[in-house]
């Protein structure tokens, strides 16, 4: 039986999936990607010896048994290939226990552990890209491991807003291409093009590619990709290897167009990792936004920012409508274009924060990449929130190319075995 055969047994923890409707959705993501759900078993003895010790108090019976199946997993009394923590987005007992247990499995065993707070409307489309990480971390890790691209590889990142593509040579990026997304192929193939045209390449000097991102699956059928991966892992993994930081702790921030992520990095590959948000009021398309409001280009939207003084504008909104209305008010009050710029960017830091940040342990050089990371307002007001300097690596905004390109090296030895 190969890799891709074996199933990946993810221990859950949860309280409240199977009286929302929810848990069926989470068997469908972890069936999707051959993973295989299951509550390890304890006693009532284990429950009130791990929920005395523990000293969290809950009064939920379900997360009280869920401190019992972490305890016996940290304790290796159970097995498992890694963790899945669900629960009620709605409750805040739930969620401070959530938060605690991610951190207790993160920090005494090595297994990967996501957290994740659903609703009654949660899809298994939702759930999809975290369960392939859950399992990508479980079954590949000599892969992300690696530390150098070797050969010539092709990295495809097909984003919600923009396609990019990277060629790499012997460990250095020879090659870019940068599109709007609008066609999924077809903005594929234009980046792909200007990729190897400026390499100096043709396709057939391509020995392994690698895609990522929304439009993963169609590009990496069309192409014959070697790997097709979510972001979670490829982009922490180009991330730590940009920035230089392929050994210790790191911690790497994506704010994206529509949908952000965090990253827990330990020597190369991730440990605890969230994605999403509540409201675009937290992503690029926020910055976006603004940028149209006042009236310049989103590479302006930086400078601008670093210019104004953000407390001089109350900003802060989950709600991309809510946010735009603040805009609105602030012009209309006479707000200068620099303060609002500036407000606009410490807003969406802030929701990154508060919605984001709190499910992972920050651990430093903190790492921004992704298109916003370019928005250096937007990265000074995050430095200021977490009170760090925080790390913009080169060719941040090719984030997921570079990570696939690298991962994809990792085929081209088995292809020639296989020639």
């Amino acid at each position: 039986m190969n890799d891709a055969d074996q199933k990946v047994r993810v221990a859950q923890l949860s309280c409240g999936p199977e009286h929302s409707g929810v848990q069926k959705e989470i068997d469908e993501a972890a069936a999707a990607v051959n993973a295989e759900m299951f509550f390890p078993d304890v006693t009532l003895k284990d429950v009130k010896k791990a929920y005395k010790e523990f000293g969290l108090e809950a009064r939920s019976a379900d997360l009280k048994l869920a401190i019992a199946r972490a305890k016996a997993l940290v304790d290796g009394s159970v097995e498992a290939d890694a963790v899945f923590i669900a629960t009620c987005f709605r409750c805040s007992e739930a969620a401070i226990v959530r938060n605690e247990l991610r951190r207790y499995i993160h920090n005494n065993s090595t297994l990967p552990v996501v957290s994740y707070s659903f609703t009654e409307r949660t899809t298994s489309g939702t759930l999809l890209t975290r369960m392939e990480a859950l399992t990508t971390i479980a079954k590949r890790r000599a892969l992300l491991a690696r530390e150098k691209q070797v050969g010539i590889t092709l990295g495809i990142d097909s984003g919600s807003a923009t396609t990019k593509a990277v060629v790499m040579k012997d460990n250095e990026i020879v090659g870019t291409g940068w599109t709007p997304t609008t066609e999924v192929l077809k903005s594929a193939d234009i980046v792909v093009n200007d990729a190897l045209t400026m390499a100096g390449l043709k396709m057939s000097d391509i020995q392994a590619i690698g895609t990522t991102g929304y439009g993963r699956y169609l590009i990496g059928d069309k192409m014959k990709a070697d790997i097709i991966q979510e972001e979670l892992t490829v982009n922490s993994k180009g991330a730590v290897y940009l920035a230089d930081r392929q050994h210790g702790e790191a911690t790497v921030i994506d704010i994206g167009g529509m949908d952000n992520k965090a990253i827990s990095v330990q020597d190369g590959i991730p440990g605890t990792f969230t994605m999403g948000g509540i409201c675009a009021g937290a992503s690029g398309r926020f910055l976006e936004m603004t940028s149209k409001r006042l009236g310049v280009d989103i590479t302006e939207l930086g400078p601008l920012a670093m210019k104004g003084l953000s407390k001089e504008v109350p900003m802060n909104s989950y709600c991309i409508v809510f946010g735009t209305q603040s805009l609105v008010n602030a012009l209309a009050e006479g707000h200068s274009k620099e303060n609002v710029a500036a407000a606009a960017c410490r807003s969406v830091a802030e929701q990154v924060f508060e919605q984001q940040l709190q499910e992972v342990d920050i651990k430093e050089p903190v790492i921004m990449v992704g298109g916003t990371s370019l928005i250096a307002g937007l990265v000074n007001e995050m430095g200021r929130l977490l009170q760090t300097e925080v790390v913009v690596p080169p060719y941040s905004q090719y984030i997921g190319s570079v990570g696939s390109a690298l991962l994809a090296s990792g085929f081209i030895d088995e292809k020639k075995k296989g020639e």
